[in-house]
């Protein structure tokens, strides 16, 4: 069983950066696809980014391309979700999830899911 636990979240100014780390046990990181998603109050949860557990595989929802960054450390069994230039509307509950051996980035790709970490952007 994949377990996957966050953490890095807070209140962070506009313009400011934080990052989310997710620790995976369970199953070598390295056979896993995994994805960060996200839920604000009162929306459905969405696509972030994800990376393949084939190496260079990223893919990015546009609203944050060129500001977040997916980091796979296979070696600690850990992912980072690197997130700059944090603006209002990036405030929403962030959720690790894994996908074994896939390539999806649909919400029902994933089968594992992590708790989830609050992230609130503040002026």
């Amino acid at each position: 069983q994949v377990q996957l636990v966050e953490s890095g979240g807070g209140s962070v100014e506009v313009g400011g950066s934080l990052r989310l780390a997710c620790v995976v046990s369970g199953r070598a990181l390295s056979r896993l696809t995994m994805g960060w998603f996200r839920q604000a109050p009162g929306k459905g949860r969405e696509f972030v980014c994800n990376a393949s557990y084939r190496p260079g595989n990223t893919r990015y929802a546009d609203s944050v391309k060129g500001r977040f960054t997916i980091v796979r450390d296979d070696s600690k069994n850990t992912v980072y979700l690197q997130m700059n230039s944090l603006k209002f509307e990036d405030t929403a509950t962030y959720y690790c999830a894994a996908d074994y051996l896939g390539n999806g980035y649909r919400r029902e790709n994933f089968d594992y899911w992590g708790q989830g970490t609050q992230v609130t952007v503040s002026s």
